[in-house]
């Protein structure tokens, strides 16, 4: 694969990419553009915490920097939500990287293809031990991922490692590069309940800047790969922004609209967001998020709950272990434990490198004491398949 080829209008679909129309994406770009969080004010802010139903005029309140003072009021508002929709139940799940190879060339990625890190693929004997240590700590929930490379991660090896995933796993989930949904259904028959993607930013030019070549240069075709899943029949999607790309109230609110009108034209769909920040990574140890404090990433979680009550909302190892604690307390539903993101970590033959730093390494027991410790129940799963 020579880079040159993607050095084309990065709006446009190549042509093996599937197209299924803009409408949600041009809707997303549009009020992003709109959107002026400095206009904001405290009324604005507090009508928005007395509104019964959150709009998207008291989403942009939420997410403003006038917000930044009522942040309590907004926590124990998305605290209520959470309780509301989930009871004292915070999911618990784990991710497992089983390749690491890549094809595109994303200059804030540990796994840029240029980056000369140490590259590895599990085989399925591989994955399968993997995935029994895993099952061990009695969790129900995986994550399967790879590095975005169809060349040498194709589809059938990731279906291949989601069937042996279901012998141990009831809830099988996917982080992988986008697809059409014809392999989106592949996947599914696959066992794969759920897929998440990561926009990185919404931001149409600074992502030209950030993706300079490879299949995810091409920002509709990664911008439209939950609505494919959906087509392809997975039961729910989830979305996300790495906060720190650019302006991380924009990505915050353009992710949020996005799993909105989604949600809107799929009802049955269930939504997830994940809250990743910039973190550093290998050959690179001075990448660090750009503005997004744990003040301000707690704002966005909140703001999150507060527009979508009924959405999964995780928190990722990225942050630290004190953060985690309190995140789950108050607007997030889902906590990932256990965790390496090393290939091969989980049965002790690491084989290759992580994608970025991890804050918190706390086991699967550890992770669910906390969670009791706070008047909360881990839950490991809660779908009966009959």
């Amino acid at each position: 694969m020579k880079f040159s080829q993607f050095k084309t209008d990065h709006m446009k679909l190549l042509p093996h990419m599937q197209n299924i129309g803009d409408e949600i994406m041009n809707a997303v770009l549009k009020e992003r553009e709109s959107y002026k969080p400095e206009i904001y004010t405290k009324d604005d802010v507090l009508a928005a915490l007395e509104s019964k139903i959150c709009t998207l005029e008291n989403l942009k309140a939420l997410l403003s920097p006038a917000a930044s003072e009522f942040l309590e009021q907004i926590a124990l508002l998305a605290m209520k939500k959470t309780r509301a929709n989930f009871g004292i139940n915070v999911s618990v799940f784990t991710p497992l990287y089983i390749a690491n190879h890549c094809d595109n060339l994303c200059v804030y990625c540990g796994f840029n293809s240029k980056n000369n890190i140490q590259r590895a693929k599990l085989s399925e004997s591989e994955i399968e031990a993997e995935l029994k240590e895993i099952a061990k700590t009695g969790l129900e929930d995986i994550l399967i991922l790879t590095g975005e490379s169809e060349t040498n991660s194709d589809i059938n090896y990731i279906a291949k490692a989601c069937k042996i995933a279901n012998r141990y796993f009831k809830i099988v989930g996917v982080e992988v590069y986008p697809v059409n949904s014809t392999n989106y259904a592949l996947l599914h028959k696959s066992g794969v309940d759920y897929v998440t993607v990561f926009q990185e930013t919404y931001n149409p030019s600074k992502y030209e800047k950030l993706h300079l070549a490879g299949n995810k240069r091409i920002f509709p075709y990664r911008l439209n790969a939950q609505e494919r899943a959906l087509m392809g029949g997975m039961r729910g999607v989830g979305f996300a922004a790495l906060l720190g790309l650019d302006d991380f109230r924009l990505d915050a609110f353009s992710t949020a609209l996005h799993a909105s009108l989604v949600q809107k034209k799929y009802p049955h769909a269930e939504i997830a967001f994940s809250v990743p920040r910039l973190r550093p990574i290998i050959n690179n140890s001075k990448i660090n998020p750009r503005g997004v404090r744990e003040r301000e990433l707690l704002q966005v979680i909140c703001a999150y709950r507060i527009f979508m009550p009924s959405a999964n909302i995780t928190i990722s190892t990225r942050e630290r272990a004190l953060f985690r604690d309190n995140a789950v307390k108050i607007a997030a539903n889902k906590i990932s434990a256990g965790v390496n993101v090393g290939i091969g970590a989980h049965s002790d033959n690491k084989k290759g490198d992580e994608q970025f730093e991890i804050e918190d390494s706390r086991s699967v027991d550890e992770i669910c004491a906390m969670i009791r410790a706070q008047g909360l129940e881990p839950l490991m799963s809660e779908y009966i398949y009959v």
